[in-house]
């Protein structure tokens, strides 16, 4: 859903194909408790990094893990919400708060539980 996927700029109306490419555990690469990941913008690297307490907040709310999938789905969400709003500036890098990677992953836990209420469309 978020992991490659096609948004228009806010102020160019541009298309921008953004996919991801990686991911990294900052503390070895940046020495910051972060997660990284990597998304090519028509080919310009983002990088949006998602701070490691935000996986610790998630279990004690929930009792459940924040999997590299959905951390994933979290940096895409908020990239496409950054270029769409146009908050995405050219910047290289991207850092999210505790409670912003929370805000992106409850916005993707809804879009996903939609998704699967949706009905299947019969084919003829």
């Amino acid at each position: 859903m978020y992991a490659d996927f096609h948004v228009k700029d806010r102020w160019t109306g541009e298309d921008i194909h953004c996919a991801y490419q990686a991911l990294i555990v900052a503390i070895a690469t940046r020495h910051a408790d972060a997660v990284d990941i990597k998304f090519l913008a028509n080919g310009r690297p983002i990088w949006i990094a998602l701070p490691s307490p935000a996986w610790v907040e998630y279990e004690r709310r929930t009792g459940k893990v924040l999997t590299d999938p959905l951390a994933i789905q979290i940096a895409g969400h908020f990239l496409k919400s950054a270029i769409e709003s146009g908050l995405e500036s050219g910047r290289e890098m991207y850092s999210l708060s505790v409670a912003e990677t929370l805000e992106h992953l409850d916005a993707v836990l809804a879009a996903e539980k939609n998704e699967r209420e949706q009905p299947a469309v019969a084919s003829s």
